[in-house]
């Protein structure tokens, strides 16, 4: 039980649901409610897809490439922690992905699905947690439950996006971001260390 609410935290922390209230209201401001409850859903559906995806066929692509484990750990552990940094000490998710809308009439997709729900630190985190090697299917089953789970929270979020912002406000989720920024850096170097530690005892 301990472990289940463990990923879901660390799940939380990589997705920020929080997050994506902003960049997904400025996305939809030109359209009606239905519209903007049309995007949410199918935005939330497309993430979860895209996450999904890189569950099953990740790490198989990674195989196919020879790609050891080891060095996947180090790897991925390394780009989680710069998209931690990004967290932390950049102008945050919430803007950094609305200096992204180009064209409004195509927002669910760019940016709501991608990069603000299965942002590139999501995608490398559900590989890692979903590892062939150190999980079990039944393992792997509950990951991907959990992230369901968080993403059907996300879309719960937006759905609710206006009195969300109208509660928190924009400043709020800029410094909730950021402490889940912190957790995923923690996570990041966790994966580096050990992954090192797994590199030299083969060497050993």
């Amino acid at each position: 039980m301990t472990e289940i609410i463990t990923k879901i935290f660390f799940l939380i922390a990589v997705i920020d649901p929080l997050g994506s209230v902003p960049v997904y209201l400025e996305a939809t401001k030109q359209f009606d409610k239905r519209h903007k409850k049309k995007i949410a859903v199918r935005a939330s559906l497309v993430a979860f897809g895209i996450l999904l995806f890189f569950i099953v066929i990740g790490q198989l692509i990674l195989e196919g490439m020879q790609v050891s484990l080891n060095a996947f750990q180090i790897s991925g552990g390394v780009i989680l922690f710069l998209f931690a940094l990004t967290m932390i000490f950049g102008e945050g998710k919430p803007n950094s992905e609305k200096h992204q809308i180009q064209d409004y009439k195509h927002v669910t997709i760019f940016p709501v699905a991608i990069p603000s729900i299965a942002s590139p630190g999501a995608i490398m985190a559900v590989v890692l947690m979903t590892d062939n090697n150190l999980f079990s299917i039944s393992q792997q089953a509950v990951t991907t439950v959990l992230v369901l789970l968080v993403v059907g929270l996300t879309c719960l979020l937006l759905l609710a996006a206006t009195k969300v912002q109208e509660k928190i406000g924009e400043y709020g989720i800029s410094v909730i971001s950021k402490i889940m920024g912190l957790i995923l850096a923690a996570y990041a170097i966790q994966s580096i260390l050990s992954g090192l530690r797994d590199f030299f005892v083969v060497l050993k």
